[in-house]
């Protein structure tokens, strides 16, 4: 059973030359809960046993695609197959690895956007309210402590009704033409035919939508959409500029660019109430600013002792050393093993590890994507957000 050992996770994608999978390796053993036991890396066999064997996997756990590592990784015994299935391929092989994994009973953890277009999302809802399976998204963002603490703020009332929201995600480097150069990670995310409808939106515009919903409790509405590219040659957008109306009557602004010369990943963000505003920058991410009123201006940091539960839960070390991206990321694959592990046992989980992005969020994020498309396209100053 689980209760003794380390989850088994098994991987589709995130071989050789790949960014994201490294980094989800790392996040997923970062706290001594998850190890990694098998694998389909690679779209080739080759290429995923050169993967495994870099990994130090046994040969036979280096799979040539996903369908023979689900297969035979179910015909195991318990604790001697995989216990849940991360996903971290490019966007057009999220679903079917994902699908064919829910259906063989294996939970899922899977990478941003949750899949290609609506009707794979939805029905991969189906899968997993039927099921019950507990399946994560990682929008990785969502697990920095002073987020959390942001979150606890607001939902506590303490700056009174929410009125603006301003959340930006600037980076530039696909200012150059990336993909042109042999840039794996750049041709993918600019082919309609791997990344989608859309590509700097579905990259970081669902990361900002996500992130505002998030700390904020509240629900995208409208939207009015100015979505450009300006890579020559290119077909998917690299920049978005989108006006937002909240369901309480809050107003946004949502800025995302991949062609901000010059910006690394400065992904921020700004919520005020009727008595105080807040902001978080992720390149600084430990400090969380706090401006009120009739207050002077407060500055709240990880590990301190006078953080609500949810931030100091998600906290590793004491203050004044710094907890930065691979951390949030673990966040979210710890709060899922904790989560998974007591339904294994047949537990009740624990409120406090349900929170990490589900299904519902990778619904809420494609249709972000499909809505911001519609908006930019059409003549019609406010676009309504439809699921």
């Amino acid at each position: 059973m689980a209760t003794d050992r380390k989850l088994r996770m098994g991987m589709v994608g995130g071989g050789k030359g790949a960014f994201i999978g490294a980094v989800h390796r790392m996040a997923a053993t970062l706290d001594g809960q998850i190890e990694l036991v098998c694998g389909a890396f690679s779209s080739t066999s080759e290429k995923s046993k050169a993967s495994g064997e870099s990994l130090y996997l046994p040969p036979d756990k280096a799979y040539g695609d996903f369908e023979e590592m689900i297969t035979k990784e179910k015909a195991l015994p318990e604790g001697e197959r995989m216990d849940f299935v991360s996903v971290v391929t490019p966007n057009f092989m999220h679903f079917p690895p994902t699908k064919m994994a829910l259906e063989h009973g294996f939970p899922v953890i899977c990478d941003k956007p949750v899949t290609f277009n609506m009707e794979q999302a939805k029905e991969l809802k189906q899968i997993i309210d039927k099921t019950g399976l507990t399946f994560a998204l990682t929008h990785n963002y969502t697990g920095y402590p002073m987020v959390k603490q942001a979150r606890d703020m607001v939902k506590s009332g303490k700056l009174g009704k929410i009125r603006k929201i301003v959340v930006e995600y600037p980076q530039g480097w696909l200012a150059a033409s990336l993909e042109n150069q042999g840039s794996k990670q750049a041709s993918w995310r600019v082919d309609s035919t791997k990344a989608g409808i859309s590509n700097c939106i579905a990259d970081i515009g669902t990361h900002a939508e996500n992130m505002a919903e998030y700390i904020t409790g509240l629900k995208i509405i409208e939207m009015c959409a100015d979505l450009t590219t300006f890579g020559e040659g290119r077909t998917l957008d690299d920049d978005g500029n989108i006006l937002l109306r909240f369901d309480n009557g809050a107003k946004g602004i949502l800025s995302a660019s991949q062609i901000a010369a010059g910006e690394e990943n400065d992904f921020n963000i700004r919520v005020y109430g009727e008595k105080g505003g807040l902001r978080w920058y992720q390149m600084e991410p430990n400090s969380l600013i706090v401006r009120w009123l009739d207050q002077p201006t407060q500055i709240y940091r990880t590990g301190g002792s006078y953080n609500g539960e949810r931030a100091t839960t998600n906290s590793r070390i004491p203050a004044g050393h710094p907890e930065g991206y691979i951390e949030a990321f673990a966040n979210v694959y710890r709060n899922f093993a904790y989560t998974l592990r007591a339904r294994m046992q047949g537990k009740e989980p624990d409120a406090q590890y349900l929170d990490f992005p589900t299904i519902d969020d990778g619904i809420r994020g494609m249709a972000f994507i499909i809505n911001a498309v519609a908006s930019s396209k059409s003549d019609e100053k406010w676009h309504k957000f439809t699921v």
